[in-house]
Order: C-alpha cells, then sequence, then structure tokens
C-alpha cells in the first residue's frame, strides 16, 4: 500500500490562483474522501462540484474568473457582461460570471454559491463563494477567444454578443454604440466581424448603427439623437464632431447644420464639474456667440424622454434660419400632444 502523502503540484497551483479541478485532484492522489475532508473541515472551499479552491478565504476577481472558466471545462472562456467588464466596455459587473463554452459542452447554469460549513466561522458578509454562473455556447468557440488569464472572447465579438442578447434592436444598437465607444473597437473591425459571424438577430439594425458611427456618433445619447429626433422626424443629417477653431484650439461641436447655422450641443452628464470642461463649454459658447450662430444645448433626459419637444426646438430654428421645412411629426408626436392637452 503507498502511504505517501499526495501534494499540490505548483504548476497546477500558480496559473489557476489556487484553484483546481477534481480531475486534477486525482492525478495528484487525492481521493474522493480526502477531499471531502478537506472541504469538511473548512480548509478548502468547494466552489463548484467539480472546482475547489485550497483556500478557506474569499475569493479574488482572479480566483471567482478562473473558478467559472475551470468550471466550464475546455474551451471556456470569460464572454458577454463579464468579458465587457474586463474590456472596460462597461462600469459594473456585480452579478454572475457569464462564460462561452463549445456547443457540445454539457455544462449548465449554476446560482450564486453560499458557504454551508460551520467548521471555520466567518464573518456574515464573507457568506457568499461566487456569484454563479451564466452558461453560453457557441460553434465559432475557436475564432471568438483570445488569449487572456482567464481566456476571454475578442473585443468585436464581446460587443456583438452583449448586441445579439438585447431584447430589441433599438436596445441592440444603443448597447452597440456604447461598447465600441468605450472599448476602442474600430468601426471597420466591427462590420468585417458582423459580416464574418453573422449574427443571429438584428443584423441589418447593426450595420445601420455602424454607419451612425462612422458619420461621427460617438455616444449613446448622440445615436438617440440622430434617431429618435432627426431620423424620426425628417430632420436633415447634421455635421457631427464638426471642428471649430477657438483662440488657437481646435474643438468640436456635437451637431452642426450648414456652415454658419445651427449648433446642438449634446451633454450626457447632469453637470459639468470639471475646470476644463467647463472653459471649453464657455469657449465654445462664445466662440458661436460672437459668429451670430444660434445655439441649443439638450441633456440625456430631453432627447430620452421627449425626443419630439427638441425636434420642435430644432426645427423651429432651423426654418428661421431659412431652411424649407421637409420634417413630420413622428408615430410618437400625437401622443405627446394628447398628453399635453389633457394636462391643460
Amino acid at each position: 500500500m503507498n502511504s505517501k502523502r499526495p501534494t499540490l503540484a505548483q504548476e497546477i497551483l500558480d496559473p489557476q490562483h489556487g484553484l483546481v479541478t477534481t480531475v486534477q485532484l486525482r492525478s495528484c492522489g487525492f481521493t474522493p474522501q480526502a477531499v471531502r475532508h478537506q472541504v469538511e473541515s473548512g480548509a478548502w472551499l468547494r466552489v463548484f462540484r467539480n472546482v475547489i479552491a485550497v483556500t478557506n478565504g474569499p475569493l479574488s476577481r482572479e480566483m471567482t474568473l478562473r473558478a467559472a472558466v475551470l468550471y466550464g471545462g475546455r474551451g471556456a472562456m470569460i464572454s458577454h457582461d463579464t468579458a465587457a467588464f474586463e474590456w472596460g466596455m462597461t462600469r459594473m459587473d456585480d452579478g454572475p460570471v457569464h462564460i462561452t463554452v463549445p456547443r457540445g459542452c454539457s455544462a449548465i447554469h449554476q446560482p450564486a454559491v453560499v458557504r454551508r460549513n460551520s467548521a471555520r466561522p466567518t464573518s456574515s458578509h464573507n457568506a457568499e463563494i461566487h456569484p454563479g454562473v451564466v452558461m453560453h455556447r457557441s460553434l465559432a468557440i475557436e475564432h471568438i477567444g483570445v488569449d487572456f488569464d482567464p481566456p476571454r472572447t475578442s473585443k468585436p465579438d464581446t460587443a456583438m454578443d452583449l448586441a445579439v442578447a438585447a431584447a430589441s434592436a433599438r436596445e441592440a444598437s444603443a448597447i452597440l454604440v456604447s461598447a465600441l465607444s468605450a472599448g476602442a473597437v474600430s468601426i471597420g473591425t466591427m462590420r468585417r466581424k458582423i459580416e464574418l459571424r453573422r449574427p443571429r438577430r438584428y443584423r441589418q439594425a447593426l450595420l445601420d448603427t455602424l454607419s451612425l458611427l462612422a458619420d461621427g456618433v460617438q455616444s449613446v445619447l448622440e445615436y438617440r439623437y440622430a434617431v429618435d429626433v432627426e431620423k424620426a422626424h425628417g430632420l436633415p443629417t447634421g455635421r457631427r464632431q464638426a471642428p471649430v477653431h477657438v483662440g488657437g484650439r481646435i474643438l468640436f461641436e456635437d451637431v452642426e447644420y450648414g456652415p454658419g447655422g445651427l449648433i446642438v450641443r449634446l451633454d450626457g452628464q447632469q453637470f459639468h464639474s470639471a475646470k476644463q470642461t467647463r472653459f471649453r463649454d464657455r469657449r465654445r459658447d462664445n466662440a458661436a456667440e460672437l459668429a451670430g450662430r444660434a445655439s441649443l444645448g439638450f441633456g440625456w433626459d430631453d432627447v430620452a424622454h421627449d425626443p419630439c419637444g427638441v425636434y420642435r426646438d430644432v426645427r423651429d430654428v432651423l426654418v428661421r434660419d431659412g431652411w424649407d421645412d421637409a420634417s413630420y411629426p413622428c408615430e410618437n408626436c400625437a401622443v405627446a400632444r394628447k398628453n399635453a392637452s389633457e394636462c391643460t
């Protein structure tokens, strides 16, 4: 009988941040009974049925991601919301870990895992071991990942996954604008990815969105203005990110209608606190006033909740400046007028 005590190889523990699979434990000589003893004594944590952490403390971010990938098995990689956070496309990621696995993988979603062992008491805020796993499957698993620690979907694939998972084409377009703006994915790269991978839905909406981005749209607010104000009401398409020379510097206007015409500024923040930003806006305001140009400013609430009111303001100034009105009310304009009349 071999009485040699089993040990874990450092070359396994180090790259996996102190996490091992039950298959790896067996290869190192640990029996199921020995593993169970380590877990029940509180020395180790069972993260998932097939994934063990050789520690009793809380899992770090790296350990949480690695545990999900180990659970998914061969070919698994973080994706969707989780990959978007890691790429800097989104600011928050406090939910379960999203991973993508090969289509034939048998792993299923996992809920949040909480501590059940009382052998080593811990604080209540340390009760959750892992936030859980959301599974996605792909036939193109060999073509969508990049070599990170742990592996993750590429930037354009991540952006596409988020968009395709949206509840509507409108939401998918907004997600794509936000992801590309924050994640620094080029329009050409994204267009090639859509043509090669061909999303299962919203393809035309995503291509149309890329055209808007190519025309200068740089944020979700600017996208909503282009779609809900300009296109929905037949307004002329403004020139986006138009350069203006102010005091030897080049600044940019969000939307400009014709040379010497109306300027529309879109502010996605509730207020400007940075001195540099306030200074920039003041210089632009002064330059427009000195040049005798009209300017209108709208925030997120204006464009998102009252695009018809924004349209009327823009149309009135354009008509005053000589534009031959070719606009028309959208389907929501009648609803807005009805609600306004009911309130009077």
